[in-house]
């Protein structure tokens, strides 16, 4: 393989081969990763005006501003390394594969006497995985069939040669009940123990058949022997691992080894099933979710999905089947859509799946939106509101025995807090510690700014506090010439009373309410937001006073570092040199000498 970069003006002089195209934007970020039978003309077609590409499209190639090409031999080996560089670098135009899951595999220890035991991390030095599984009881299913089948040991003892020889172990529960054959204490060697060991890694391939007939062997050389009682216990061990069998066994045993892979799309996502399958027993079932970004295909989402899939699962499949016929066929890739008989049977399954998966999102989507609006309609009712509260603004003062007095803004949208919209207010026209002053100072600046902008006002405004601090917070409103224009209530936080303006008595929300809570988590909030301002504030102006105690370093120097350092912590954090880019070198030998003597204090 190799790579070649290139202009967007260059496009025409791109090998007419196979490969990957990368696209990069001003930044020099990796914007979209693409496959390509021919990277002459698939690149191309991204900037010949005469194709009706989309919008998103049209808004993806104004921000290429350097494309970079990797040839490879084969249109299958392009999707390979495109699944491996999406993966890798998750490119914001390219589809996302909505799977955040870590899957479980079963480990096979490399060690004396190994172990199987579940596990969700790959540490490949520790032995051979399994899998992964797509769900915790497909995997349990198996190692439940595993050591019901074979005596495998479950301790984590070192069983090496020089520790069973001294009599380091004794047995523990699991031989008396006859779950292990003690290895520990030399009851049983190590070629008999991987003897067993060898049929349970035929089963964690989904090779029964192999096992099967392993214990078909077995049985009837002991039934040879007229050792009947161990024979009579392998045929149980046969007739369970049969009965696992029927269980998963959902088509012709002659159907050995392929995936399904099949997708239902609407305008924004798709819903991609895949399946495994080995001798006609279903051995993974998975269902995922991708997110369109360029109103892709749905040939190219099931591509995307089959390739990570396959790779996720480590699949070895000889043919896929698929529920839409490709436009054309990927040299490397043996993918068939079946008309007839049980590989269409299997394409039936799949979709079945798919559509399952899309229904049940569906409905998840609709649930947490029904539980946003309850919530707020909730509100509303408990509240006698006009309006559905789908905006809410909420202040709170803060001032700790008088000193630095601010004040904060929060505001949720639909139920939900939007951060970009909270405010910090530091108090301009009043002396001393007075809340009623202040609230009043704050919501007028508040709401005059919105007038004055033309943006819309909140559907509830909420005061953290009672009956005075909303009373200044309706004089504010009323010399704005808004009130009555939005409601707007205060809430004491003792007993968690609602105050309505001109109304002597508050009403209680039932405790238990979720309209209460969503109150009460608004208030808390405009509380955390003004403490921490608060905090930030007083930090600020005690290590201001501390600095200009140092010589040289006045009001206006100590202001010059808080506002480019931003914080104290990273002005404490910051070398001589950086200091010494804002306030000089002295200055800032003098600071460094000054924070080195207070270091311990």
């Amino acid at each position: 393989m190799q790579s070649s970069s290139f202009l967007p003006t260059d496009h025409l002089t791109l090998p007419d081969q196979p490969g990957v195209y990368k696209y990069f934007n001003e930044e020099n970020e990796l914007i979209y990763v693409g496959k390509a039978k021919s990277l002459k003309k698939r690149v191309g077609s991204y900037f010949n005006k005469n194709t009706g590409v989309n919008l998103k499209t049209r808004k993806m190639v104004k921000e290429i501003r350097r494309i970079e090409i990797t040839l490879v031999d084969s249109e299958f080996d392009a999707l390979l390394l495109e699944n491996n560089l999406i993966k890798k670098s998750q490119p914001k135009y390219n589809i996302l594969l909505r799977d955040d899951k870590t899957y479980p595999y079963l480990l096979l220890t490399k060690e004396n006497f190994p172990q199987i035991f579940p596990t969700r991390k790959m540490i490949p030095r520790r032995g051979t995985y399994f899998g992964p599984f797509a769900s915790v009881k497909a995997m349990n299913n198996v190692l439940d069939l595993i050591r019901e089948l074979f005596t495998i040991r479950t301790c984590k003892l070192d069983l090496s040669p020089y520790k069973i020889a001294e009599g380091k172990y004794k047995v523990c529960l699991e031989y008396h009940i006859g779950n292990c054959q003690g290895p520990c204490v030399g009851l049983q060697n190590e070629v008999d123990y991987n003897k067993d060991l060898e049929q349970a890694k035929h089963i964690l391939k989904g090779n029964l058949a192999v096992a099967k007939a392993y214990f078909k062997q077995e049985m009837q050389l002991h039934a040879e022997n007229l050792e009947f009682e161990k024979a009579h216990k392998l045929k149980e061990k046969l007739e369970l691992l049969e009965k696992y069998q029927a269980k998963s066994l959902i088509a012709s045993p002659s159907i050995n080894n392929l995936d399904v892979c099949t997708i239902v799309s609407d305008e924004k996502h798709a819903y991609v099933n895949f399946m495994r399958v080995k001798n006609g027993a279903l051995i993974t079932s998975k269902n995922v979710e991708l997110k369109k970004r360029l109103d892709e295909s749905d040939e190219q989402l099931l591509l995307t999905a089959l390739i990570r899939l396959q790779d996720q699962f480590q699949s070895d499949a000889e043919e896929v089947l698929l529920n839409i016929e490709l436009t054309e066929q990927i040299e490397g890739l043996n993918v068939f859509h079946p008309k007839i008989g049980d590989k269409k049977k299997l394409i039936e399954l799949s979709l079945k799946n798919a559509l399952y998966y899309k229904k049940e999102k569906a409905l998840l989507v609709g649930l947490n939106q029904d539980k946003k609006d309850r919530v707020i309609r909730q509100l509303q009712q408990d509240l006698s509101l006009p309006e559905i509260p789908d905006h809410i603004e909420c202040f709170d003062n803060s001032n700790i025995q008088g000193t630095n007095p601010v004040a904060s803004m929060v505001c949720f949208l639909n139920g939900k807090p939007a951060v970009k919209e909270y405010r910090h207010y530091h108090i301009k026209t009043v002396v001393g510690p007075d809340d009623f002053a202040s609230m009043k100072e704050v919501v007028g600046r508040r709401y005059k700014r919105l007038l004055d902008e033309g943006k819309p006002m909140p559907k509830l405004v909420v005061i953290d506090g009672g009956k005075g601090q909303l009373s200044s917070a309706v004089e504010a409103l009323k010399e704005l010439g808004v009130y009555g224009q939005m409601p707007i209530i205060g809430i004491a936080k003792r007993l968690e009373e609602i105050y309505f303006p001109g109304d002597s008595y508050p009403i209680h929300i039932d405790k238990k309410s979720e309209s209460l809570r969503l109150l009460q988590r608004i208030r808390d909030e405009a509380h955390r937001f003004a403490i921490t301002f608060h905090r930030n504030i007083r930090s600020k102006n005690a290590f201001g006073t501390q600095l200009t105690a140092i010589p040289g370093i006045g009001k206006s120097t100590a202001d010059n570092l808080l506002s480019h350092f931003k914080s104290v912590k990273k002005i404490n954090e910051a070398s001589e040199k950086e200091i010494a880019a804002v306030i000089g070198a002295s200055r800032a030998k003098a600071l460094i000498e000054w924070k080195e003597k207070n270091k311990g204090a």
